[in-house]
């Protein structure tokens, strides 16, 4: 990756300044503000997407409360924020607020999820940013929104300890989760970066077969591949159960090494007919993240040991903590990045350039009050 993005100042792709501090304000206050914040919200975005308004009198401010959420998320460590808020109920109780139900649904890889969102057979997801810019860029800007990040870092380039450059790699056959997904393009941008050759169809002068993690394990154990870009946990699965080496940690391919794992999705037509519901789930979520900052290693190992165990996505305590220590979770979108992100899949022949203005969104998380979740936890 030759042009790295600068640290990105600001959560939104069209603005150049950070997000103002959050004072705290009386309560009445804080509840108009986000009020006023998300029927705002739901009335630009249907400004700017042309998507039919929703009919009656609450038409501009969105349809009210929706009567249940549709979630998207994997089974993964980067998925933390999705798979903690789940397990503890946390984002159930905060779209619940408004008596919405929160219907959850797992996926493998982020183009799965976008074509979920893209058929309505869900509401939103967590993904990657890959998928999502892909999206929005082939929708015309009117299929989704970044509303939240959820995780940094956490990805790494894992290979056979007899690859020690480059050049190794000629004739090698590689893995990513998804063609298209963020560790595909990361992968495919990296090798190109190297002189190295690949095509979406598994040509060049490197082979990429888009795999299954699990599958990807296997085959690596069985002297099938010969290395993966993968996300956590199974960058570390690699490391610790099959003797796999790192030959590239993304985060030493970016500035600060912040760079987008994990962000928070939602539809554009359910956003502006449910302004509430979206503000309730980015609620949850913020708080989520919140505990999982402030929670100490062991609580934080346990909580998210529990959610994947019971998705049947179990791990060792050592692939687990190995793998939390890679990642940072936090409600920034790293917008900045975008347009490099988007730079990487043209380049790799997996999408059309296009404009990215609007696809990040922070107006609704950026207004919520400061008691919009308790912190308090189950």
């Amino acid at each position: 990756m030759t042009d790295k993005p600068q640290k990105p100042e600001s959560i939104r792709i069209d603005a150049a300044a950070p997000a103002p501090h959050r004072r705290k304000v009386p309560r009445l206050a804080a509840a108009l503000v986000a009020l006023l914040a998300v029927a705002a919200l739901a009335t630009a975005w249907l400004a700017t997407t042309g998507l039919p308004a929703p009919s009656g009198a609450q038409a501009a401010a969105g349809a009210g409360p929706a009567d249940k959420l549709r979630l998207g998320y994997f089974a993964n460590v980067t998925h933390a924020p999705a798979v903690v808020g789940v397990e503890q109920g946390r984002l159930a109780d905060a779209v619940g607020r408004h008596g919405t139900t929160l219907e959850t649904q797992v996926f493998n890889a982020g183009p799965a999820a976008i074509e979920a969102l893209n058929a309505g057979a869900i509401d939103a997801a967590f993904l990657g940013p890959s998928p999502a810019i892909n999206s929005y860029i082939k929708s015309g800007g009117t299929s989704l929104r970044v509303i939240a990040g959820a995780a940094s870092g956490g990805a790494q380039f894992v290979v056979d300890p007899s690859i020690t450059k480059p050049a190794d790699l000629n004739g090698a056959v590689l893995a990513s989760p998804q063609l298209g997904g963020t560790q595909d393009v990361a992968l495919r941008t990296w090798l190109a970066d190297q002189g190295l050759k690949t095509t979406p169809d598994g040509g060049g002068e490197v082979a990429i077969n888009p795999t299954g993690n699990a599958e990807t394990l296997d085959l690596f154990r069985s002297g099938k591949l010969d290395g993966a870009w993968l996300p956590e946990p199974w960058s570390s699965r690699l490391v610790l159960e099959a003797d796999a080496k790192v030959l590239v940690d993304e985060a030493d391919l970016w500035d600060g090494g912040e760079f987008p794992t994990t962000i928070l999705v939602v539809d554009q037509r359910f956003a502006a007919a449910h302004p509430e519901t979206v503000a309730d789930l980015l609620a949850g979520h913020r708080d989520t993240v919140a505990w999982l900052d402030s929670a100490d290693t062991a609580t934080r190992l346990d909580a998210v040991g529990k959610g994947l165990t019971s998705l049947g996505a179990a791990l060792p305590e050592d692939v687990l903590a190995r793998a939390l220590g890679n990642l940072t979770f936090t409600t920034d979108p790293l917008a900045g990045t975008y347009p490099t992100l988007m730079e990487h899949a043209v380049e790799a022949g997996l999408t059309e350039s296009g404009q990215l203005e609007g696809l990040v969104d922070t107006t609704v998380l950026d207004a919520l009050p400061a008691d919009a979740a308790d912190g308090t936890g189950k």
